[in-house]
């Protein structure tokens, strides 16, 4: 029997928690004045959490520590003057699609991402380098102004990447990869939603120490599995000691309490052909009565049909009169009376009759291990790329798409799905075709660097320059070849009953650059007397005004993927997004007639540019305006 505690709260134990919650990282294990060793905080590392400048700290504690973890840490906190450019001509369907491709640095891109997808992620998968000796890490160094560090590492190349090879004889071989993987695990996991998952793939050169960083940056608490992904028949020039025929995919939940199922199985042998809006999983109707489970009189209740006649349970089976004493329905009365709505009351040849809801797989967890014959191996990845392209040596060592589907298939039909490095494009592709499949509309956002091609590589020879254009080649492929095979299921009467009658194969290409602001808006304390008309056009003179409202979208956390009108007002480009998410104006001369246009919308949100009033007296009514005509709107300028 537990005893009472007999004395006040422990309010220090009640502090580390909340600490726990906000920066798992920051719990660690030290002994106390009796030599008991208890769990504690980092408070170099809270400081750390919480510093623009690095930290030093030198007690000794039990974690994973590495040359460069601070700085890895105080590169994925600090901020960037970075935008997303749209890029219409390498798009597919830009005006309708919800699917985005950004072009750049990973670390970038997630920082761009944390506003707008904040706990929004309901699963990331990515493949990063293994880090065998004979990949490229990024290198990350925000310690020194942009120009020195390019002239001192002399690792820029033709398309403006921080890439470095990581040789076995670098001091740093393992430090390097952990600093890179680390800043950028502490991004994405603020996008992950409550419930949401991460699977990473790796081998046994890091599987260790990947799962350590993950520890930290989810918690321990939060591991849910390692599953070992027998990917190919033999081991190849990959093995020496041992015949190597396996990868591990870790997997970590954001929050354990609420990750629901997601490691059941959607089917376990029965067709289950309709898709539940409400829980994303695919179901089945199945008869509410029975007369084999033995009677209650509790489960035997009339329900009502929709002519208004009630409906026995007896009446539903085909002997009807002759089991009135062993007929009952399946659910107590209690259970019916807060469960109706997923009830199906159907008319049939021989009356009304009551069917419930059966979801598929339902108690059956997903094993561990994961046999190529389920999922495809190496072999199956590197045949899918070669189908799509018409020929082989594309791309090196991709992830089949079964294997990727064979998570997103456990997602809600509504997930959205990211993998930052994105290589080829096979979780793109894989959403597609689980889409295709189920009905579902899961978005994806894959970001992957501009790496070069090697000039000698067959990649190179078909045209494509960087890895990123071989990736939103697939895509384009893959789509058009999903979107075929679909239509003829179509065609042919194939797809279930409750299937969507579109299929999302599109996707928005964004490219990280520089922000659109000149470096004098960001700094105009330095400015000078003399150089003050250099203000006055605070824009870089090439961004377009698309360029200008993506960037608006970031800064205001809009999603990438919403719907964009431009109509002409007054001679000038107006943008509203999403009915009324946003107006937004950049041309000059804005007079107030033309403000009070805008207020007519009453959008949620309005922007224009700072220097585009007419004359100060308008930029000094604008907001006056809008609080008499649309007082909910939010008014900022840029």
């Amino acid at each position: 029997m537990d005893k009472l505690k007999m004395q006040s709260p422990n309010l220090v134990e009640a502090n580390v928690d909340k600490i726990a919650a906000f920066f798992p990282n920051c719990i660690t294990e030290s002994r106390d004045e009796n030599g008991i060793v208890r769990r504690a905080i980092d408070f170099d590392l809270l400081r750390q959490e919480l510093s623009t400048i690095i930290v030093e700290g030198p007690q000794e504690r039990y974690q994973l520590n590495w040359p460069g973890k601070r700085e890895a840490l105080l590169t994925a906190n600090a901020p960037i003057a970075k935008t997303l450019r749209p890029c219409r001509e390498e798009s597919v369907d830009f005006e309708n699609t919800k699917n985005i491709f950004i072009e750049g640095d990973n670390l970038d891109a997630l920082k761009l991402l944390q506003e707008t997808y904040l706990g929004k992620i309901k699963m990331i998968y990515f493949d990063p380098p293994y880090n065998t000796g004979n990949d490229f890490l990024y290198e990350d160094d925000f310690a020194e102004d942009i120009e020195s560090f390019k002239i001192r590492s002399n690792q820029k190349d033709e398309v403006g990447n921080r890439l470095i090879s990581n040789n076995e004889s670098n001091g740093r071989f393992h430090s390097d990869w952990l600093s890179m993987m680390y800043s950028r695990l502490k991004l994405a996991s603020n996008l992950l939603i409550d419930d949401g998952v991460i699977f990473i793939s790796i081998d046994d050169n890091e599987v260790h120490n990947l799962r350590k960083i993950c520890n930290e940056v989810f918690g321990e608490n939060n591991f849910i599995c390692c599953f070992i992904w027998n990917s190919k028949t033999t081991g190849g020039h990959d093995s020496k000691d041992a015949n190597i025929v396996h990868e591990y995919i870790l997997c970590f939940g954001n929050n354990t309490e609420k990750r629901g199922s997601f490691i059941k199985l959607i089917d376990s042998g029965t067709e289950y052909p309709l898709n539940d809006p409400e829980s994303g999983k695919t179901f089945k109707w199945d008869s509410l009565w029975t007369v084999s489970h033995g009677y209650t009189e509790n489960c035997d209740y009339p329900i009502p049909a929709p002519d208004g006649s009630n409906v026995w349970p007896w009446m539903c089976h085909k002997d009807g009169e002759k089991v009135k004493k062993r007929a009952r329905w399946f659910w107590s009365k209690e259970t019916y009376e807060a469960q109706k709505k997923e009830l199906l009351v159907k008319k049939t040849d021989v009356g009304w009759k009551v069917y419930k809801k059966v979801f598929g797989g339902s108690g059956i967890p997903i094993q561990t291990i994961i046999n190529r014959d389920m999922v495809g191996g190496t072999s199956e990845g590197k045949a899918a790329v070669e189908e799509l392209f018409g020929q082989a040596g594309v791309f090196e060592n991709p992830k089949p798409p079964r294997l990727i589907k064979s998570f997103i298939e456990r997602m809600p039909l509504d997930a959205i799905i990211l993998d930052f490095f994105a290589g080829s494009g096979t979780t793109a592709q894989a959403t597609m075709e689980q889409n295709a499949t189920d009905g579902g509309n899961r978005q994806f956002i894959m970001v992957q660097l501009p790496e070069p091609c090697d000039e000698k590589s067959e990649a190179y020879k078909a045209g494509y320059k960087t890895i990123a254009e071989i990736g939103k080649e697939r895509i384009r492929r893959a789509g058009k070849k999903i979107k075929e095979e679909w239509e003829e299921k179509n065609r042919q009467g194939v797809l279930v009953e409750g299937m969507q009658q579109s299929l999302d194969i599109g996707f928005r290409v964004f490219k990280v650059d520089t922000s659109n602001m000149k470096d004098v808006y960001y700094t105009p304390d330095a400015l000078k007397q003399e150089n003050l008309e250099l203000f006055k056009d605070h824009i870089k003179p090439e961004r377009t005004p698309e360029d200008l409202l993506f960037q608006v979208f970031i800064d205001w956390g809009l999603d990438l993927s919403l719907p964009i009108a431009a109509e002409t007002i007054d001679k000038k480009t107006v943008f509203i997004v999403d009915k009324d998410a946003l107006v937004a104006c950049f041309d000059k001369g804005i007079t107030e007639e033309f403000v009070k246009k805008l207020a007519g919308y009453k959008p949620v949100r309005v922007v224009f540019r700072d220097d585009a009033f007419a004359n100060d007296a308008v930029k000094i009514n604008v907001e006056q305006i809008f609080k008499l005509l649309s007082p909910k709107t939010e008014v900022k300028a840029i």
